[in-house]
């Protein structure tokens, strides 16, 4: 085993812990960044070059028939393909958080459509689920399970929010273990089954998942109802007959307490469980080898890389697989970068360098590396989860298209949790809805003044009605900073009116009296 640390040029700080690695023909793409996707790469999915030490990121397109897919961090992600012996194969992804802390229940299968010297082009489907559709989670694990002609995904473990009618305004944004159901998922027409069996009792997070044929091993995982790692491992075995599926769970002996590890295949039947936490305060350091043959398992320990003392003395990492043998691994950067959020990256290759030359290997893997932010677990335990398959190669790809972060407006400025104003008082630790139409995040509104600008409507002292009347008329609204000014730029000076005489009304004419001598002489005019 070898580690070697890569530099990330400009764009460390949208790799942080949750993001996930996808492995198209040898290259590795990165999905799940730091925020919202900006102007320069709407997809957010980016190329990882590798070249001579250093790690650029490079734009990915989707096609005009793609559904809109959020950086979704934490999700659970493996491959499908068609058959076990089948070289073509797609992408399942499920679940996750948004960059506004939203759970995501959706499923979405990603494939790789074509791919040039300086674009690689993906179609991504949201697929529509019925029946026993698994709730929105983060920190699980999804299979495929391949049995008699047929394949079905597993999807097992999480964590979700605590149910809208248990929330108080101190355990509003509290999560919980997902009940540990075992569902399988029918992509041919979209039918989902949930099973309960007795032999999972606890619900689990952050565990390692690693399938073969028929059979998914399930290994370590932590428990916050219990707050435990306990040295579990389950087999679970699925049987698909032409009628209904038949899952089986089995308790072996021999588990490791570990969560938020990492798994990559080196075999056929071979893998290397790297990284992880064996206690609230202590990464575990030592590697393992896990082989399954014959409907069995075996977990050995193997000699560990010489880890850096950065890597020693650091209390939270976070890593991903790579594909081939390879994880690539972060560390929280020290205080004396220029960037506060920036990471420390290496590349741990489990394989000796002439297994590298060997074909794409066909076993599945999905591990959730990683474990909790420091809104929801202890901080040692910051890195939450990570899955993929990638592989760290050079790639031919002109330099013209990486991006550059640089370029992007400050995600602090355009999302939920700014500081709206100098009387702003909404944190997102602290937060609780106050509108009957919040539900995750603050109610806001647009200021009309200068170029605009976003307001929470508590801060501005809008009452519900004021707000809903708001967003139904098509009328500008100015913020309490900028109402006063803007009312002496747009209305008018005061002009006294000027003072117009009456008309005097017109004076009736009298009318002609005529005496007898006048009489006498019309008389004899009009004679």
């Amino acid at each position: 085993m070898s580690l070697q640390m890569v530099s990330a040029i400009s764009n460390s700080s949208l790799i942080q812990p949750g993001f996930s690695l996808l492995n198209f023909g040898g290259q590795v793409f990165f999905f799940g960044q730091k925020g919202w996707p900006k102007r320069s790469c709407p997809t957010g999915v980016f190329l990882l070059d590798i070249k001579q030490n250093e790690l650029k990121m490079k734009p990915a397109i989707f096609s005009k028939d793609s559904c809109y897919l959020p950086p979704l961090r934490y999700p659970a992600i493996c491959t499908l393909r068609g058959n076990a012996e089948s070289d073509k194969y797609q992408y399942i992804i499920h679940g996750g958080k948004t960059p506004n802390n939203d759970l995501s229940d959706k499923i979405y299968i990603m494939s790789l459509v074509s791919k040039n010297s300086k674009k690689a082009t993906f179609q991504c489907i949201e697929k529509d689920l019925a029946g026993d559709v698994p709730e929105a989670r983060y920190g699980h694990t999804i299979n495929v399970v391949h049995s008699r002609g047929k394949s079905m995904s597993v999807i097992f473990g999480g964590r979700s929010y605590i149910p809208l009618g248990q929330r108080t305004t101190e355990k509003w944004n509290s999560v919980v273990d997902c009940l540990p159901s075992v569902f399988l998922v029918d992509f041919e027409f979209g039918c989902c089954t949930s099973y309960i069996l007795p032999e999972l009792q606890d619900g689990l997070s952050f565990h390692v998942s690693v399938a073969r044929n028929d059979t998914i091993y399930i290994l370590g995982g932590h428990s916050l109802q219990n707050n435990i790692r306990a040295p579990s491992l389950y087999k679970l075995k699925v049987d698909l007959p032409l009628g209904s599926p038949a899952v089986t769970c089995t308790v072996l002996p021999g588990g490791i307490s570990v969560s938020s590890a990492v798994v990559t295949q080196i075999g056929d039947t071979e893998f290397v469980l790297v990284g992880g936490y064996q206690s609230d305060n202590q990464k575990r350091l030592v590697c393992n080898t896990i082989v399954l043959e014959d409907s069995k398992i075996e977990i050995v320990e193997r000699e560990s890389p010489q880890w850096t003392p950065d890597i020693k003395h650091c209390k939270m990492w976070f890593g991903c697989d790579m594909g081939k043998g390879s994880v690539l691994l972060g560390i929280p950067g020290d205080n004396k970068q220029m960037i506060s959020d920036a990471n420390y990256f290496y590349i741990l290759r489990c394989r000796g360098a002439e297994e590298d030359e060997e074909e794409e290997l066909t076993a599945q893997t999905c591990s959730q590396a990683s474990t909790e932010d420091l809104g929801d677990s202890t901080p040692f335990e910051d890195s939450e989860e990570f899955c993929f398959s990638a592989e760290a190669n050079s790639f031919d790809v002109d330099d013209t298209d990486t991006y550059n972060e640089d370029d992007e407006e400050d995600e602090s400025e355009t999302g939920y949790w700014i500081t709206c104003s100098a009387s702003c008082n909404v944190d997102i630790n602290t937060w609780v809805p106050f509108y009957s139409t919040e539900l995750n995040k603050p109610a806001m509104i647009l200021c009309s003044s200068g170029d605009g600008h976003w307001v929470h409507a508590q801060c501005m002292d809008l009452s519900e009605s004021m707000l809903l009347r708001l967003s139904e008329a098509n009328v500008k609204y100015f913020c309490n900073e900028h109402v006063d000014l803007n009312k002496g730029l747009q209305t008018p000076k005061k002009v006294g009116q000027l003072r117009k005489q009456p008309m005097k009304p017109l004076r009736k004419k009298k009318a002609m009296k005529l005496t007898p001598v006048k009489k006498s002489f019309l008389r004899r005019l009009f004679e």
